[in-house]
């Protein structure tokens, strides 16, 4: 690339994160223009490889949006852009079309986005998913009811995490909720609920392949935590456990039948207590929240941020290698705390590799070579954190504060 003008990248970003993906533009010579919002203007962004800053209010009005890529592009040739947090992927989809630009498209971003299209697609392409309904069409919705036993639970179609998610018990309840919802009830989904294990893959592709795949499995299911409080852990499986391999290829079927051609990918699954059924529950073409991108390193050594960009700012051109990896267990807890700084310092054990820094939330990562010594510290850790430091909060109605 260094015989060739560097290009120029827009990363999009609703939120503070991607650092790794904006130092290895600059790395790769790039010239990095942040656009954000003005609540983050003097966040502790990696300056140092930032040439530029825009800012706007939201990033939600596309309109406006547009108004500043299309200033900029006056100016200077735009190369890339890229979607940091997942709020951002069809806003950037859409900016790229109109910019005739490579990268993701945007039917291929709703595929990512909307939950009720990547199940549609998910389904079509043989992957199991909990049977579900639009909430759209009332003779739609009641034949549903009629036909999958309550509970249900209703999503919003382009929220992330858990936001906005509801456990419905009764009919009653769920039309009910309908009501409430009004003219905004087309933008949700009903769906069987499915008591079970969560699991997460965490991949790279690489033209339309998946060439790294991590496997793991939640403690407590992200959506209890969110809604019930507790104590959030996650860890990776062995590589060679059914489960794991079970997951690598339900992944790859996957990302392959959405039509990702690059990236990463959070995506997760569910295995049904009933019957160990693995279902599909969704996936997004970005790095996973809450710190997993620090586990995947831990266990694996790839930075996913970091490989992200490699292969964004490659676009194909050149063959993409993965870096030389490790082969460990890892796992991390994390729980809001009623401290400002919670102190971590008691849980010295060897097999810590990192730290949440973050006020109200104490974290810790741990890796070791054995499964057995990750799931113990796991299940210690989990016991002192809630008489040392947990506090329960009600759910956001937003993750866009």
């Amino acid at each position: 690339m260094s015989d060739e003008p560097p290009l120029t990248v827009i990363c999009l970003s609703s939120s503070e994160k991607g650092h790794a993906f904006i130092r290895e533009c600059r790395a790769q010579g790039c010239y990095v223009i942040l656009l954000t919002r003005d609540k983050w203007a003097h966040a502790t962004w990696p300056w140092e490889s930032i040439d530029q800053l825009e800012t706007l209010p939201s990033l939600d009005e596309w309109t406006e949006v547009m108004a500043v890529v299309n200033r900029l592009a006056r100016d200077r040739h735009i190369d890339r852009i890229a979607a940091l947090d997942d709020f951002d992927v069809e806003c950037a989809a859409m900016m790229r079309e109109h910019l005739r630009m490579p990268g993701m498209s945007y039917s291929t971003s709703r595929r990512f986005r909307d939950k009720l299209a990547m199940r549609v697609a998910a389904a079509e392409h043989g992957i199991v998913v909990p049977d579900f309904v639009h909430t759209l069409n009332a003779a739609d919705i009641a034949a549903f009811v009629e036909r999958v036993p309550p509970p249900w639970i209703l999503k919003p179609r382009g929220e992330a995490a858990a936001v906005g998610i509801r456990k419905i018990e009764s009919a009653d309840l769920l039309w009910s909720a309908l009501n409430e919802l009004d003219d905004r009830h087309p933008y949700f989904l009903v769906e069987q609920y499915v008591p079970g294990d969560i699991f997460h893959v965490d991949s790279i592709v690489s033209e339309r392949d998946v060439v790294f795949a991590l496997p793991s499995r939640y403690g407590k299911p992200p959506f209890d935590v969110a809604h019930g409080g507790g104590i959030f852990t996650t860890r990776t499986l062995a590589p060679e456990s059914g489960d794991a391999q079970t997951l690598r290829a339900l992944n790859r079927d996957l990302i392959q039948g959405l039509g990702l051609v690059r990236g990463v990918t959070h995506t997760e699954f569910i295995r049904s207590h009933e019957h160990g059924q693995f279902y599909f529950l969704e996936t997004a073409p970005r790095v996973g929240g809450a710190n997993i991108a620090e586990l995947v390193e831990a266990a694996s050594g790839i930075n996913l941020w970091q490989e992200w960009a490699r292969i964004d700012l490659s676009e194909g051109r050149f063959g993409y290698e993965l870096p030389e990896q490790l082969d460990r267990r890892a796992g991390i807890i994390i729980s809001l705390a009623h401290q400002q700084h919670p102190d971590t310092s008691a849980f010295d054990d060897p097999e810590i590799v990192w730290r949440l820094q973050k006020d109200y939330h104490a974290g810790l990562i741990v890796a070791s070579d054995s499964n057995e010594r990750v799931e113990e510290l796991l299940e210690s850790y989990s016991r002192r954190f809630v008489e040392d430091f947990t506090v329960t909060l009600p759910a956001p109605d937003s993750l866009r504060t």
